[in-house]
């Protein structure tokens, strides 16, 4: 009986318009990509010289307000072994601010995924996972994304 309430909880969450991801308008794009130190080159995002045919340009993985502030924050995704090691992928947080400009606020290597509990602000940890099993949780301080934690499936663990 609790299976199937919660099995319907999560398929209402995921067809929910709340849960599906924000576009932004195109102006908005570019400026976010701009503020991740993208450039565009015919029409594809670039951050990396990635040369191979593996490469996958710059794209908007995700477009919502993180910290509850009313404004959009958007999560740019760039692929490629060539820049991004065995990971295979980069990262790159920005936010539009209240004069309407985009600020980068942390990027790197990895795949970034916004958990539940929270740092300064209102700001989500992150955990930047790859290859391996015992990833980085980055914490807002107020001014950065920090190390904050390393977990493995929710759990805390400890690096080699």
């Amino acid at each position: 009986m609790k299976l199937p309430i919660v099995l319907a909880s999560v398929l209402m969450m995921l067809v929910s318009p709340a849960a599906a991801p924000a576009s932004l308008a195109p102006a908005d794009a570019a400026a976010a990509f701009k503020a991740a130190g993208f450039k565009l080159q015919g029409k594809r995002w670039r951050a990396c010289d990635d040369p191979t045919p593996t490469y996958e340009p710059g794209a908007i993985a995700d477009v919502r307000d993180l910290n509850g502030d009313g404004r959009p924050e958007a999560l740019i995704t760039e692929g490629g072994s060539f820049c991004y090691g065995n990971t295979g992928y980069g990262y790159s947080l920005v936010s539009k601010q209240a004069d309407g400009r985009w600020q980068l606020i942390t990027n790197g290597t990895g795949i970034l995924s916004f958990l539940s509990t929270r740092g300064a602000g209102g700001w989500p940890d992150i955990e930047i996972g790859g290859p391996g099993f015992c990833f980085p949780v980055a914490r807002w301080d107020g001014r950065k994304y920090a190390l904050h934690r390393h977990q493995y499936n929710g759990k805390p663990c400890r690096r080699p």
